[in-house]
């Protein structure tokens, strides 16, 4: 800064000597006021210096000091007013003495000195400086400040990204300081806050003057892939593409370009952040009023597939209304196939309406329900009971897949595969690509399931039972297919049934109870002693047959008038009995070789008075065929181990004898 002198400009007169060279007082006085003033005085501070004279390329100027000053006259260019002798100028003093023992003076960092002043108060009252944009560094711009340089970030030049900076290079204006740090010369600003403000001042205004449900015209200025941003004059709306219209948009383009002017609703102001939202399909009817009568359930209609997506296909059925085909209700039979390839964009397609939800604006379509329905007529071409044929197009550990046409499986339950074989060892007989025939056993068109069986072609033996007089008490042959240390396994019948008959099943006597002394393809007679159903096991017994044709003997050839011993009516039976079994003598009363009774003769002993037979080992022991105690007297060891065998005792034989020995005398 110059300042002028106010008195005519007196060159400054020798402080140091008198005309008679020799110092007076005054002199004294004034050496030492002039070397206080330059003690005081310190390197890197803005002194004010009083201009002597200008010479061709320098400014000389006196602050005080023993020596003059010089400063280029190219630091006084961008002042308005240039300096004249006798003006008072603020310098910097960078160095009091050089080499040559001048002063360093500088009017440039004076200069600067004084804007970071200034920069700092308007720092600390947050107001904003002049500045103008000079140039273009990496991240942003240079701001000349008036001497000083400021650091302009790209993001801070305007509140919307710039492509072309050009206009505003070098034009002088407003810029918010947002760091200032002196001690390394650091500045930042922002012309963005300052626009930023004034665009809230207006808004504020504009915005106090609408009102939702206001309709008013603006101009589209921006387009997104979520909407346009509509001028309302002085302020942006945002136009979501959901509010454009009711029918879908993929993009805003569809409806709007910029530059159209549009006429919107004002749908929502947010007087906070004051954004205001609009829309387009407010101002028209909503095409969802008396969507439940014009679309029943039921209805059956055409529409347009206007967009698939992973769960489904979108069905335009008028303008704005779109119903949802979910990808379990396209077909009947593709049931994991991706939509897009069952149907395609702009396809016109029949759909069923299968719920209407008015509220939230939903219509739930069938596109499988106007097809026929392959179960259903399936069923109805081939009834339960109808034999099929079909090629085997998967196997699982529970059963066989069999094609029943382009689209239809049936299955075969690993249980339904054979009479005679396990499901594990029947299924292992079939590979995928095999030709079968079976049965159509049942059709559940709901659950969408067809059940198929390959044995029940050849009919179940079970059944075949009744009509072949095979029933509980009767006698079979049976062939001999296997010899087991537990037993032999035996079949029989047309068809084939096969059983197992126990060990303690193959005779009466204990040492006959040999499963070796059988062979594969032996022929034996035994007796049905139980047919089960449900488990499908009919249990055999050759020892039960004994026991019927030995009792069968005693009935018909045992009367007191036939005078025949008993030796000679188990003869006369034993020797017509299919068994072959050798009797042996009767051993008291009228009992059998192994000395039971059919029932009990005369009046029965009673078998409690042997200790440890109580009413529980009685009725055992009168199931067995024994009624006396001297059945038990009369009996050999084996006899009595097989009897502790059937009444479930053991060790107790050599007791219950030797007490029935005693109670005979």
């Amino acid at each position: 800064m110059v300042r002028a002198c106010p008195e005519p400009f007196v060159p400054p007169q020798e402080p140091y000597m008198t005309d008679s060279m020799n110092p007076s007082t005054d002199d004294f006085a004034s050496m030492f006021e002039s070397s206080a003033a330059a003690a005081a005085m310190q390197e890197g501070q803005v002194v004010p210096a009083t201009v002597i004279r200008i010479e061709n390329d320098a400014v000389l100027v006196d602050i005080g000091l023993k020596t003059e000053g010089r400063i280029p006259v190219r630091e006084f260019s961008m002042e308005d007013d240039q300096p004249k002798p006798g003006d008072i100028v603020d310098v910097y003093l960078d160095r009091i003495e050089n080499a040559l023992g001048d002063a360093v003076l500088s009017r440039d960092k004076a200069r600067r000195e004084e804007r970071w002043i200034k920069l700092e108060k308007s720092f600390n009252a947050n107001e904003p400086v002049k500045g103008a944009i000079s140039g273009r560094v990496k991240g942003g711009f240079t701001v000349d400040l008036g001497g000083v340089n400021a650091f302009l970030p790209g993001s801070q030049v305007d509140i919307r990204p710039v492509r072309d900076v050009g206009p505003l290079m070098g034009e002088v204006q407003p810029f918010a300081v947002l760091k200032l740090d002196r001690a390394r010369g650091n500045i930042v600003v922002s012309r963005r806050a300052i626009l930023e403000e004034s665009r809230a001042e207006q808004r504020a205004e504009i915005v106090s003057d609408m009102a939702e449900g206001d309709v008013r015209k603006g101009i589209v200025k921006n387009i997104t892939d979520y909407g346009a941003f509509v001028d309302l004059g002085g302020i942006d709306g945002l136009l979501h593409v959901t509010d454009m219209s009711y029918k879908r948009i993929n993009h805003p383009s569809q409806v709007v370009e910029v530059g159209q002017e549009v006429e919107v609703q004002i749908i929502k102001i947010n007087p906070e952040t004051q954004r205001i939202s609009l829309g387009m399909k407010q101002l028209g009817s909503d095409p969802w009023d008396g969507i439940d009568v014009r679309y029943p359930v039921g209805a059956r209609l055409k529409g347009v597939v206007t967009n698939i997506t992973d769960y489904g296909a979108f069905v335009e059925l008028e303008d704005g209304v779109e119903g949802l085909i979910h990808v379990s209700e396209m077909s009947w039979t593709k049931k994991n196939v991706h939509p897009g390839k069952i149907l395609s964009t702009s396809q016109e397609v029949d759909v069923e309406v299968l719920d209407v939800d008015s509220e939230k604006r939903r219509i739930s379509l069938g596109l499988k329900q106007t097809m026929d329905n392959p179960w259903s007529a399936f069923l109805a071409e081939h009834p339960i009971g109808t034999e099929i044929e079909g090629e085997v197009r998967g196997i699982t550990e529970f059963g066989l897949f069999v094609g029943l046409g382009p689209d239809l499986d049936g299955m075969v339950h690993i249980n339904d595969i054979s009479w005679e074989q396990s499901g594990d060892q029947a299924i292992e007989a079939y590979n995928k690509g095999d030709m079968v025939k079976a049965k159509v056993l049942d059709v559940d068109v709901d659950k969408e399931r067809i059940s198929l069986g390959i044995k029940q072609l050849a009919g179940d033996p079970m059944e075949a039972l009744d009509t072949g007089g095979v029933k509980r008490g009767a006698t079979v042959t049976c062939t001999v297919t296997e010899v087991t240390s537990g037993g032999i396994e035996v079949e029989f019948g047309n068809p084939a049934i096969k059983s197992f008959i126990r060990r303690s099943d193959l005779s009466r006597d204990r040492a006959d109870q040999r499963p070796e002394r059988f062979a594969v393809g032996d022929k034996v007679d035994a007796k049905v002693i139980q047919v089960d159903r449900g488990t499908r096991r009919i249990s055999l017994s050759i020892k039960a047959l004994e026991i019927a044709e030995e009792a069968e003997a005693v009935a018909q050839y045992g009367s007191a008038d036939a005078g025949a011993s008993l030796g000679d009516i188990l003869g006369a039976a034993l020797a017509s009995s299919s068994v072959g079994a050798k009797a042996a003598p009767a051993a008291g009363g009228d009992a059998d070789a192994n000395g039971r009774l059919a029932a009990p003769q005369g009046e029965a002993d009673d078998l409690k008075k042997i200790k440890g037979v109580g009413p529980a080992f009685e009725k055992k022991l009168n199931e067995a065929g024994i009624f006396h105690f001297w059945q038990i007297a009369s009996m050999t060891d084996d006899q009595l181990a097989t009897l502790e065998e059937e009444v479930g005792t053991s060790g107790k034989g050599a007791d219950w004898k030797a007490e029935a020995e005693a109670l005979q005398g």
